[in-house]
């Protein structure tokens, strides 16, 4: 038999570290990029490399699709909707070699519960458009499973880090700030910790189950910056008031909602024993690895 086939709409920095672990175990990996350039990169690498986007839509899916057993699906949906729903949902349905599917959401689709606790069975009350789009996105998702079976999971993500996106290199380039916003929390996960959740719903496949993927402790994010800062030797940047914080609309949309997001469904469902089950972890993980460098 051949090995398994990951096809991949959207190679990003968590994709990525999935698909990498799949090679290394043998499968076959192909993804969608953008540019030429980056298509040209991929195949370098061994990685079957396909043109998609917004209004280009894959140039023959039926032979790019062909063969895939597991589909991960990364690409963010834009003001039009989903674009790989809009260009390939019926390719999608007809591919009777898929074994099993995933579709990485963010928590943001819970909005703002002031701070509580929520779990996959809470009500979906997204606070910014780009949340709401979010929603639309997945009950496509799960439509395409309702309705012709395709095996689709969705992975709601809190927020990602890992080496190269985490708290050490925004200290390090100078881009971290210390921002108090009385009561406000973040949910975070470490990047390998969603791989290993990927993986575990491979060995137990749920189709159309719905799973929360974050660490174990919720907290503000000047906290986090601290850390990194005692790691570093550091003195760390001035903690400076919300309404002062001068944050680009994108960053201080993420101060909108505060929650708690509960994980016990990956532990329960998946067996997932997370590597780093709090922001300490990971960046003692990864200070220390670039310490043995």
């Amino acid at each position: 038999m051949s090995s398994p086939r990951l096809f991949v709409f959207g190679l990003g920095y968590t994709a990525r570290v999935f698909a990498e672990r799949a090679r290394a175990d043998g499968w076959r990996v192909a993804a969608t990029c953008r540019t030429e350039e980056k298509r040209a990169a991929l195949e370098a690498e061994g990685i079957e490399a396909f043109l998609f986007d917004r209004g280009r839509p894959l140039a023959d899916a039926g032979a790019a699709l062909d063969g895939t057993t597991h589909l991960l699906v990364s690409v963010p949906p834009d003001q039009k909707g989903d674009p790989v729903l809009d260009h390939h949902a019926q390719h999608l349905a007809d591919l009777r070699t898929l074994d099993w599917g995933g579709y990485l959401s963010t928590t943001g689709v819970y909005g703002d519960t002031k701070g509580e606790w929520v779990s996959e069975a809470a009500w979906l009350r997204p606070t910014g458009d780009r949340q709401k789009r979010r929603v639309e996105a997945e009950r496509g998702w799960l439509g395409l499973y309702r309705q012709y079976g395709v095996p689709m999971h969705l992975f709601r993500l809190a927020g990602i880090y890992g080496p190269g996106r985490s708290a050490l290199d925004s200290v390090r380039d100078g881009t971290a700030k210390r921002v108090d916003k009385p009561g406000q929390v973040f949910c975070r996960i470490h990047v390998d910790d969603i791989a290993t959740t990927l993986r575990a719903s491979l060995a137990k496949p749920t189709l159309g189950a719905v799973y929360n993927v974050a660490d174990d402790l919720p907290g503000p994010s000047h906290e986090v910056v601290d850390y990194a800062c005692r790691l570093l030797g550091i003195e760390p940047p001035p903690l400076v008031p919300f309404d002062q914080a001068e944050l680009s609309p994108m960053a201080a949309s993420f101060y909108a909602d505060s929650r708690r997001v509960k994980n016990d469904r990956i532990k329960r469902q998946l067996g997932v024993t997370l590597a780093y089950p709090d922001y300490r972890a990971g960046l003692d993980a990864q200070f220390a690895a670039e310490a043995a460098r």
